[in-house]
């Protein structure tokens, strides 16, 4: 099984380190998969962050947006191999669901998924929450806002635990969902395979 608290832990001591240096994963095995998806949110993150500036140019924005694109595919290709994996540690077990066993709308790998991008935002608002330049009704409404997002992720986390101990009681099945994201398959985006052939 997995370690819903382990997760969290590196989710929330990597954001911190990756602000003072530069990223990189030194992580093995599962915990590898999940500081690599999280790596990938991270960047996600702060290149979002730089596509809204006003003072970006729109070269920039096309250099970002294209950016945006590639870290979000390998985010989502990080959920899937977040769910192979847990799909191998069931096999590895010879754990499969019982019969009329159940199945949760959200894999495992989309639930860790957002327990990531969730350390992301508390460290931005607890960020937020030092700054000196700001008056109190900002700092107030950060203040409720981290509020929240503890809540959220004790929520969350919670609710990973549960699934993780039904899936592996077998009493809920697991499976993995593929993304299969379209708009980044030349052969599939028609602005993409149009355009090849007007030049060809």
């Amino acid at each position: 099984m997995f370690d819903v608290q382990e997760i969290l832990a590196l989710h929330e001591s990597t954001v911190a380190l990756w602000h003072q240096i530069p990223v990189s994963n030194q992580y093995e095995g599962w915990l590898n998969l999940v500081c690599q998806q999280h790596l990938f949110n991270y960047e996600l993150w702060h290149q979002e962050d730089i596509a809204r500036s006003p003072e970006v140019s729109d070269q920039r924005i096309a250099e970002v947006k294209r950016a945006i694109d590639r870290f979000n595919q390998q985010r989502n290709d990080g959920i899937e191999r977040l769910d192979d994996a847990i799909s191998d540690m069931l096999a590895t077990r010879n754990i499969s669901a019982v019969a009329g066993a159940r199945q949760n709308t959200e894999t495992p790998g989309s639930a860790i998924d957002r327990l990531s991008i969730m350390a992301l935002r508390l460290y931005h608002y607890l960020e937020q929450a030092e700054r000196t330049n700001v008056d109190d009704e900002h700092r107030a409404r950060v203040q409720q806002r981290i509020q929240i997002c503890r809540a959220q992720k004790a929520d969350l986390s919670r609710s990973l635990e549960e699934l993780r101990d039904d899936i592996f009681a077998g009493r809920k099945r697991h499976k993995t969902y593929r993304q299969m994201k379209m708009y980044n398959d030349p052969s599939l985006n028609p602005y993409i395979y149009n355009a090849k052939q007007k030049t060809e």
